[in-house]
């Protein structure tokens, strides 16, 4: 696969299929809106503290490698921006709905166990345990034009595999594969998963309000 995100492009990319579907009327973005999304402080690993310049130079050159286009109209004069990384006419991936969700997060937090991926997902698609989120994620690491994701191996008092994209190029394992503190053994496998709902219910409840915020202030200005 002759792709290589730098850790920029694939938090733009991200981002561009996040809010695609979450604020689908806002959809396409302004680079005001896309480097708002790219410094999230829910949401994000690891948080960033991108300038709009930052973001401009990122999205040029995912401009020149067609993976953005910049679009006109809309009601606005203000130049918008749209991924055509998958599910477009013109892109090279069409993955179904729990696939885009899945590449998504990954894109923008990084390496995640099928657990914590079915958890953040909610808002993207649906899953219906972890068991169909592991099977998505197989696909995408045997699929026919990647793979796209690679299964990591098991850390060290983690009761679960964790899986990265590759989209940003090779995975160095060993990178991955740190040691746990002993006390993660002692944890429940229910208690860490009902930690991450939690986690991630006040995450999307912070989302929904700045991204209200942002929206009664473009109302407002």
């Amino acid at each position: 696969m002759d792709i290589n995100f730098s850790p920029n492009e694939a938090r733009v990319i991200g981002c561009l299929l996040e809010k695609e579907v979450t604020t689908p009327d806002q959809y396409p973005l302004t680079l005001n809106a896309i480097t708002t999304a790219c410094n999230q402080k829910s949401s994000r690993e690891p948080v960033m503290a991108l300038t709009e310049a930052e973001v401009l130079d990122t999205i040029e050159l995912l401009k020149s490698r067609h993976f953005i286009q910049e679009v006109t109209g809309f009601g606005s004069r203000v130049a918008k921006f749209q991924h055509r990384f998958c599910n477009t006419e013109f892109s090279t991936f069409q993955f179904s709905e729990q696939e885009k969700g899945a590449v998504c997060v990954m894109l923008l937090r990084g390496a995640q166990s099928a657990g914590e991926i079915r958890t953040r997902t909610n808002r993207l698609c649906k899953f219906a345990d972890v068991k169909e989120a592991e099977a998505v994620l197989d696909q995408l690491a045997a699929h026919p034009k990647g793979p796209f994701v690679v299964k990591l191996p098991r850390e060290t008092g983690k009761r679960d595999c964790r899986y990265m994209h590759l989209f940003s190029g090779e995975v160095d394992v060993e990178n991955f594969v740190v040691a746990a503190p002993a006390t993660a053994s002692a944890k429940s496998a229910v208690s860490e998963e009902r930690i991450v709902e939690l986690e991630e219910q006040v995450a999307t409840l912070k989302q929904d309000v700045a991204e209200l915020r942002d929206m009664l202030e473009s109302l407002t200005s």
